[in-house]
């Protein structure tokens, strides 16, 4: 009996320091996720209002095509340039017109069944912001594309009015050079680049102080 009364004292210390600790550790401040600062532009994108449009050119002919978008919002701080959020398209949504190489496109180069979504991350604006107006910018981020991530600098330009805005941006994305299948045959050589056409509008909010 005194071996286990040995043994179970530990216990019984350890029991009690944690009883103690307890009450000032739930009164510690938690950390919460991190708020846009004030005076930063909050834009929300509206997928009904907005559109991908692409272009692939190829020894024979150019393809045309679309994806939907599915969400985005980005902060920005007008003041220093930070940037966050992300615009979301669906993958799965992509269309050329041909249904035959719509599938290849999804099976073999997308493979959006297990990619669904493509994302762009930014982290960066450079070149004045109007609060107000139009605006020509460059927005560095991160694009997520066939589940890796890669750099990408995007021009813009860029309207905000009252509490609405609107943004346009055309640029290539390498997807070859990226890592995704090359579709092309013996017959049929593809360029290693698509162009993109981004339009997209929303709503504007302003940051208040907390």
């Amino acid at each position: 009996m005194r071996l286990f009364g040995n043994r179970l004292k530990p216990v019984l210390y350890l029991c009690g320091a944690l009883l103690v600790a307890l009450p000032v550790l739930i009164a510690l401040p938690q950390h919460a996720a991190p708020q846009p600062a004030a005076g930063s532009l909050v834009f929300t994108v509206d997928p009904a209002q907005s559109s991908l449009h692409w272009t692939l050119g190829s020894s024979l002919h150019t393809v045309h095509g679309t994806f939907a978008l599915k969400r985005g919002s980005l902060q920005v701080d007008p003041a220093t340039g930070k940037t966050s959020g992300e615009i979301v398209v669906d993958a799965t949504s992509g269309k050329s017109g041909d249904d035959g190489r719509d599938r290849k496109m999804h099976k073999e180069v997308l493979e959006s069944g297990r990619f669904g979504e493509i994302i762009f991350r930014p982290d960066n604006i450079s070149g004045k912001l109007e609060t107000q107006g139009d605006s020509t910018i460059q927005i560095h981020g991160v694009f997520v594309l066939h589940g890796s991530e890669h750099e990408l600098t995007v021009p813009v330009q860029a309207t905000l009015s009252g509490d609405h805005w609107s943004g346009s941006a055309k640029f290539g994305i390498p997807f070859i050079e990226w890592g995704l299948k090359n579709p092309s045959t013996w017959l049929l050589k593809v360029d290693h680049s698509v162009s993109t056409d981004l339009e997209l509008k929303g709503t504007l909010q302003t940051q208040t102080a907390q």
